[in-house]
């Protein structure tokens, strides 16, 4: 995809929408795992899943945040039309996200039951959720890889490479799904087992198609090692990313050990719930990944006003298809939680965490947006410094004051548009003040 000339619209839409229907797709898959473990283990087993989605999510993000590095500094090189560089920061990436896999995996399997004793789950679901974390930590060295391929090939505006690798893995997740927890009568083992062999057959498909690929993404195993100067450009750019990523999975980590402390049937329509609305958010979150791409390459090509107008499209757009699909969820939200578990009372507090979350959407797309424009310009501190003070700050507060002394399920769910709306205000002012196009494009 030429990003650095011609129309803009259509290709953000076109770049967007493959990676919406990815981050929905591994949604779905993971939707997947609670459902069949809702339906046919109970709500235990469904709570330890939902419960620990958090724990994964702050592990996890730190080496997203570094692959997104990887995605800047790549689509930098190409706007710059740098092919030794980008082959370096491809190999770079891809050894990279293996040793850190290998890292948490084994980090992991010693810390897992410490991990979850911090989460304050109730005695019936802590072994299940100590067994489903280190099965899924376990896995790490493929789920990272195949995060870091698909950042490579998003850099060049191939979103339908890893939306493919998804498909194929996918599928085969649901597949194993059945058949460990139906035909083996396994629990939340089976559902983490195929999680963990369906990403390895994910990762796998992507290694291959950067072997073949004639582009200068293309991976030579010979070549395999980390450059340290290169390392250095996406540590800089990622390790903030990261630390941004971690912040929001910590924060909803304080956010789950208060749902926790309310019971079973409420982290069971939270678990529910979240399933249902990230949808809405991986559409929104496409659109801040296409704005980093297209900054980077067109700020690598030295064009300013081009990735302004990058902002403007990507915004509208991300509000507009937000709005949309949130709406549409929240229409259809009883059958839909449905899904998941037929208790009146998990549906109803399902409900409500729909409706609190989606009102804070709202003020997310903005905190997306900007946050990707900037860090397109490989400005990645400000807005890891803005998630501290307007996501951390105010939830850890909030959950240590205001929901100490009403303890509910409402009372946790209004933290969200609280807390994103001040970060949203943040991160504009400071947007404003910074003006990255002038500053940094050369």
């Amino acid at each position: 995809m030429d990003m650095v000339n011609g129309s803009l619209g259509d290709k953000i839409i076109k770049y967007a929408i493959p990676l919406a229907i990815t981050g929905i797709l591994q949604q779905l898959f993971n939707a997947a795992d609670l459902a069949v473990v809702g339906h046919f283990s109970g709500k235990e087993a469904m709570a330890a899943v939902g419960s620990n989605a958090p724990v994964i999510g702050l592990l996890v993000n730190l080496f997203v945040g570094i692959s997104l590095g990887s995605n800047v500094i790549i689509a930098k090189s190409i706007g710059q039309r740098d092919n030794e560089n980008i082959s370096r920061a491809v190999h770079t990436s891809v050894v990279v996200a293996l040793l850190g896999g290998v890292f948490l995996a084994v980090l992991g399997e010693f810390l897992a039951p410490e991990i979850v004793k911090m989460l304050d789950v109730p005695k019936d679901v802590y072994p299940l959720a100590v067994k489903y974390l280190r099965i899924y930590l376990a896995g790490m060295p493929v789920i990272l890889l195949y995060n870091f391929e698909a950042a490579i090939f998003r850099s060049c505006g191939n979103t339908q490479t890893p939306l493919t690798a998804l498909v194929v893995s996918g599928i085969l997740n649901v597949v194993l799904n059945l058949f460990f927890v139906v035909g083996l009568e396994m629990d939340v083992d089976g559902v983490a087992a195929a999680t963990v062999l369906s990403n390895l057959i994910s990762s796998v498909i992507l290694f291959a198609a950067l072997m073949k690929t004639e582009l200068a993404i293309r991976i030579n195993l010979r070549k395999l090692w980390i450059h340290g100067n290169v390392l250095g450009q996406i540590l800089k750019i990622g390790i903030p990313a990261g630390i941004q990523g971690m912040i929001f999975s910590f924060a909803n980590l304080i956010i789950q050990s208060a749902v926790n402390s309310l019971g079973t049937t409420i982290m069971a329509a939270s678990s529910a719930a979240f399933n249902l609305e990230v949808f809405s958010y991986y559409i929104m979150n496409s659109f801040s990944q296409a704005c980093t791409t297209f900054v980077g390459q067109n700020y690598g090509a030295g064009k300013g006003d081009r990735c302004r107008k990058v902002l403007k499209f990507c915004l509208l757009q991300s509000f507009v298809s937000t709005a949309v699909s949130s709406i549409l969820i929240l229409l259809f939200s009883t059958p839909l939680l449905a899904l998941f578990n037929t208790d009146p009372d998990v549906i109803a507090a399902g409900r409500i965490r729909l409706e609190y979350i989606f009102f804070a959407y709202i003020f997310s797309f903005a905190q997306e947006g900007l946050s990707g424009y900037l860090r397109g310009f490989g400005v990645s501190f400000i807005p890891a410094a803005c998630a501290v003070v307007g996501i951390c700050g105010v939830r850890l507060t909030w959950v240590f004051t205001v929901f100490r002394q009403r303890p509910s399920f409402t009372t946790v769910m209004q933290v969200y548009p609280l807390s994103l709306g001040i970060t949203a205000a943040v991160i504009l002012i400071v947007t404003l003040m910074v003006k990255p196009s002038k500053k940094y494009i050369a």
